[in-house]
């Protein structure tokens, strides 16, 4: 049975790979030692960040002027890094509250004596659409943060929010690479890797170099500038997540690059969500215009049929569809990794419980 793992990350990783990996463990390019044992100050390892970092800039055609830094600590850790790097001047920061994440963000930069202002929120609406960014007539903010992609709730950013003269930091750890932004929108960008980009352990941060360089006493492990000076190795690096990431992104490159992945991920969403909008059983809750490609939440609206449908899911190899705890249903990651053929799996599998169980809810 072939198994289609649905995980919102970690998540499923490209087949080629994998496979890549596995002959990778044993000697590294015939060094005699696995590729998780090589040094970080070694050529062999010198070769592997600097060409995942080239070839992060071809494909998202990353300026110079911008910085590609690569830290531990996850998406979350860049929270506290980006205010402490970024908001120098007013020491304040807009949000647009689109989900728990963009939350979490404006909980972590207040832990850290910035003044975080909500510009607008769906929290209201239970975070079905993405909110509204208000005019901003004057610029008193450091930056305005966004959140790309919303994992939990299932919207995402087609269009990006106009902020002005005011610099837009995005947390994209949910669809980077999965769906076209130009770098050049944004002062800094940040994504954690478990989901498009490899294995936990890694988060990319691609910042403006105009921006960094401001604060004074920074803890070494939290400060961009000095990540950017030592080529992200101030101190041992995450060797093993950094490999992994760069055969990601030449698998990236071989299959056409990041708008190739967007097409395949808008064919795989729009399968899934056509048949959520006919069925008699399920809803997707998101506004239309607002829906994620990479995230699909959906419900039936009863949690006993939910959690029989997600026994049975497991059973057909359909793993990790249970939606977030917070949200309850199921949900549905369709990362670049995700082959057509499991949206298939999945379709036909949700048309046959609706079948099975009376069509109704």
């Amino acid at each position: 049975m072939t198994i289609y793992n649905f995980s919102a990350g970690p998540a499923t990783m490209p087949d080629p790979v994998i496979a890549q990996i596995k002959a990778d463990l044993p000697s590294y390019k015939n060094s005699g030692m696995s590729v998780m044992e090589i040094s970080h100050r070694s050529a062999l390892f010198d070769d592997i960040i600097n060409q995942a970092q080239q070839d992060l800039r071809d494909l998202l055609q990353i300026p110079d002027n911008y910085s590609v830094l690569f830290f531990q600590g996850g998406g979350t850790l860049q929270f506290t890094a980006a205010p402490l790097n970024l908001a120098t001047k007013y020491h304040r920061i807009g949000l647009l509250d689109s989900g728990h994440w963009a939350d979490r963000a404006g909980d972590e930069a207040s832990r850290v004596n910035v003044k975080v202002d909500v510009l607008a929120s769906t929290k209201d609406d239970k975070y079905t659409h993405l909110p509204e960014m208000p005019d901003l007539k004057q610029n008193t903010y450091d930056y305005v943060h966004i959140c790309t992609n919303n994992t939990i709730e299932g919207t995402a950013y087609t269009n990006l929010p106009n902020t002005g003269d005011t610099e837009l930091v995005g947390d994209m750890s949910s669809n980077f690479m999965g769906q076209q932004y130009n770098v050049k929108d944004f002062g800094a960008i940040m994504a954690g890797a478990q989901k498009n980009l490899g294995i936990a352990g890694l988060t990319i941060v691609i910042v403006r170099n105009d921006l960094i360089g401001k604060a004074q006493n920074l803890p070494s492990m939290l400060d961009y500038e000095l990540f950017a000076k030592k080529n992200s190795m101030f101190n041992t690096p995450p060797v093993f997540a950094i490999y992994a990431a760069g055969l990601v992104l030449k698998w990236l490159k071989e299959q056409g690059g990041v708008a190739e992945m967007e097409r395949r991920n808008r064919k795989k969403s729009d399968l899934l969500y056509d048949f959520l909008d006919e069925s008699k059983m399920f809803t997707a809750p998101v506004v239309k215009a607002d829906r994620s490609l990479v995230n699909v939440p959906f419900v039936t609206g009863n949690k006993d049929l939910d959690a029989k449908l997600i026994s049975e899911a497991t059973e057909q190899g359909l793993l990790n569809i249970k939606g977030h705890r917070s949200v309850g249903g199921m949900r549905a990651s369709l990362y670049n990794a995700m082959p057509y053929e499991g949206v298939e799996k999945l379709v036909d599998f949700l048309n046959n419980f609706e079948k099975n169980n009376g069509g109704v809810q």
